[in-house]
């Protein structure tokens, strides 16, 4: 049962990072812009941010066990459709699709891992969670750069969405054989109204940031974006009103008032927005302006995000005393590692040992920083809201990433224009400077959390 749950987990994951390394391939077969090329990035993780909340919620009111099957089978049908798509448009229509798809599946991952597993299998199965999401990113470069290199059957990019359809077949076929049918319990309902305000929010802030380079920045972007603020300050006030009239709302605003909480989701927003675009801007520099392969670009990133993955795993077993001061320190360290990766690569060349040696020093220091964010931000939380403060935190982090690779794209394709070494170069340092920028205002507001987390510490005693 873990298997098949994992496999499916282990999907959704890949699809986020294996198209980074692919982007110039895509641009180039199926004559797509810059804008279309962070579309069909962000398009996933925008869709897939938005309606996980739902997901979790429809697998309580119709059985984990079908909104599972009936997810990865949509997964499935819209990765063959992504990997058979003639062009750009049905690409991201279909990148759209899968990042829904995704957000009907790993809800119900977690929760049936809660229910069916106990004592040490828990505890086991949950190990093997927290590593397929730690391993999952460092998968998708790599495994992208191969499969874009290799160029299987002449099918280029393709392979990369085409991989999904055998292993979605196999876990359709197992999951009715292997993970237990539960009953529909319909304990929360839907929130359709908060829904109906924040996806036209969102994608009212994101397209003008992903066609606003591509377009000149007309005023009809800064008119969508305005709107979109506008619509986001009702869905808060929507959120509020649904909260005290006893209802459930998409998000549970009032978890932000537990002491901690709103620091830790400044840290988390700003560090997903400088990792998104940072993923997004390196494959490009690295393949449209260096001249590197695929399998080059996948392989560059692959060491930093081992070290991303390892250490964002063990972090607890560092001594206690210094746990609370991980995210400053690390988020101080990562911004200084990108600093150090736009100085060695700023003069057009690929940055030899030196950029390696950065790279691992910021996984090294991100894996401990992102880890025990993620356990801090949730540390006074009540058992009673852990649902609603986990389900933020994670569409803080889906969104974070879409933000990033829509600004931090459209600035430097804005900078870089045709890319040359020396142009890309010139983009990439820049952007990645204002990156750096935003960790070190996120190492700020984790500075506070620190303060926080100490004071727990210091009460337990």
């Amino acid at each position: 049962m873990l298997t098949v749950l994992l496999a499916a987990q282990f999907m959704a994951l890949l699809d986020v990072t294996i198209v980074n390394v692919a982007m110039p391939t895509m641009g180039t077969d199926l004559h797509a812009s810059g804008a279309a090329l962070q579309l069909i990035v962000s398009g996933y993780t925008v869709s897939y941010a938005m309606l996980l909340i739902t997901g979790a919620r429809l697998g309580d009111l119709f059985g984990r066990r079908r909104m599972f099957t009936i997810g990865v089978v949509g997964f499935t049908v819209a990765s063959l459709l992504c990997g058979l798509a003639p062009s750009a448009g049905p690409l991201i229509a279909a990148r759209f699709v899968q990042g829904a798809a995704a957000a009907l599946t790993m809800p119900q991952i977690i929760s049936v891992i809660q229910i069916r597993f106990a004592g040490n299998a828990r505890t086991t199965a949950l190990s093997a969670y927290s590593a397929v999401i730690a391993v999952g990113g460092i998968v998708g470069q790599v495994v992208g750069g191969v499969l874009v290199t290799a160029n299987l059957f002449g099918a280029s990019w393709r392979p990369i969405f085409l991989v999904n359809v055998p292993i979605g077949i196999v876990v359709v076929a197992l999951a009715p054989v292997l993970v237990p049918a539960d009953p529909a319990r319909g304990a929360r309902k839907l929130d359709l109204v908060g829904l109906a305000f924040a996806v036209p929010a969102v994608f009212l802030v994101v397209l003008p940031l992903v066609l606003g380079h591509q377009e000149g920045w007309p005023a009809w972007t800064f008119g969508c974006l305005a709107a979109g603020l506008l619509l986001g300050a009702a869905f808060i006030a929507v959120e509020r009103r649904v909260a005290a009239r006893g209802g459930d709302p998409l998000l549970n605003l009032a978890v932000l008032r537990v002491p901690g909480m709103a620091f830790g989701m400044v840290a988390l927003v700003l560090t997903m927005i400088a990792y998104g675009g940072f993923l997004f801007s390196f494959a490009l520099h690295l393949q449209a302006g260096l001249g590197d392969s695929a399998l080059r670009a996948g392989l560059m990133f692959a060491p930093a995000a081992a070290m991303f993955g390892l250490c964002g795993f063990y972090w607890r077993k560092l001594p206690a005393a210094i746990h609370h001061w991980l995210i400053p320190g690390g988020l101080l360290i990562a911004a200084a590692a990108f600093v150090g990766v736009g100085l060695s690569l700023r003069t057009g060349t690929n940055g030899g040992v030196w950029l390696y040696v950065v790279l691992v020093a910021f996984g090294l220091a991100m894996g401990p920083a992102f880890g025990s964010l993620m356990a801090h931000s949730l540390v006074r939380v009540p058992v009673a809201e852990a649902a609603d403060a986990s389900g933020l935190l994670t569409t803080t982090i889906q969104l974070g990433q879409a933000i990033g690779v829509a600004a931090f794209g459209g600035l430097f394709l804005t900078l870089a224009g045709r890319p040359t070494a020396q142009s890309s170069a010139h983009a990439f340092s820049t952007t990645i400077g204002w990156q750096a920028l935003l960790l070190v205002i996120g190492a700020a507001a984790g500075l506070l959390l620190a303060r926080t987390a100490r004071a727990v510490v210091l009460s337990a005693r």
